[in-house]
C-alpha cells in the first residue's frame, strides 16, 4: 500500500477506529524476546509517515522500547453492529483494520499543539472523575516514524473494501 498516497484515508480509518474501541495496541519485544502488546488510546496520526502518542501510564512498552525501537500498530474496528452488518452483506463497506510499522524515538515533553490535540479527542468526558485522574495531565509522548502500511485481508469480505480505500 502506498503509505504517503492513502495517508488522509488511513488518519480516517484510525479514527473510525477510535470511535469503535477507544484505543489501539503497540506490539513491542520484551528484553527476553517475547512479544508484548500494549493498549495505547492516545496514537494521533500526523503527517504521512508520522505518528505520536501519550505515554503516562505504560509501564513495560518504555522498557521494551529501550531495547528494540520497533512497533507495530493494530487498528481494528470493534463495533458489534459493525460487524453484524458486515456478516449480514457478506462484505464489509470500509477495511475492518489495518497495521502499521513503524520505529519510535525517545520520550519527550508534549507541544501546546499535541496536548490541544489530546484534550480534542477527550473534550467530551473532561467533567470526569476518570479524566482528571487519568488524562488531565498527559504530557509525555513519543514520536513514531511509520515504515510501512498493511492492510488487514478477511478473505473475500474485504477485497472490495479495500479496492475503494486505495482508489
Amino acid at each position: 500500500m502506498n503509505m504517503v498516497a492513502t495517508w488522509k484515508k488511513n488518519r480516517k480509518l484510525f479514527a473510525q477506529v477510535f470511535r469503535s474501541s477507544q484505543h489501539y495496541t503497540i506490539a513491542t519485544i520484551t528484553p527476553e524476546g517475547l512479544p508484548h502488546i500494549t493498549p495505547i488510546g492516545s496514537v494521533i496520526l500526523r503527517e504521512p509517515g508520522h505518528a505520536i502518542y501519550f505515554e503516562e501510564f505504560a509501564h513495560n512498552l518504555p522498557r521494551n522500547l529501550e531495547r528494540n525501537p520497533n512497533v507495530c500498530i493494530l487498528a481494528v474496528r470493534t463495533g458489534y453492529f459493525y460487524w453484524l452488518t458486515a456478516l449480514l452483506r457478506g462484505r464489509f463497506e470500509a477495511p475492518p483494520a489495518i497495521r502499521l510499522h513503524g520505529i519510535v524515538g525517545p520520550a519527550r515533553e508534549a507541544t501546546r499543539e499535541e496536548l490541544a490535540l489530546w484534550r480534542h479527542r477527550v473534550r467530551r468526558v473532561k467533567r470526569t472523575r476518570g479524566y482528571a485522574l487519568l488524562w488531565k495531565n498527559m504530557r509525555t509522548v513519543r514520536d513514531v516514524r511509520i515504515s510501512k502500511v498493511d492492510r488487514i485481508q478477511l478473505g473475500p469480505m474485504t477485497t472490495e473494501a479495500w479496492a475503494k480505500f486505495e482508489a
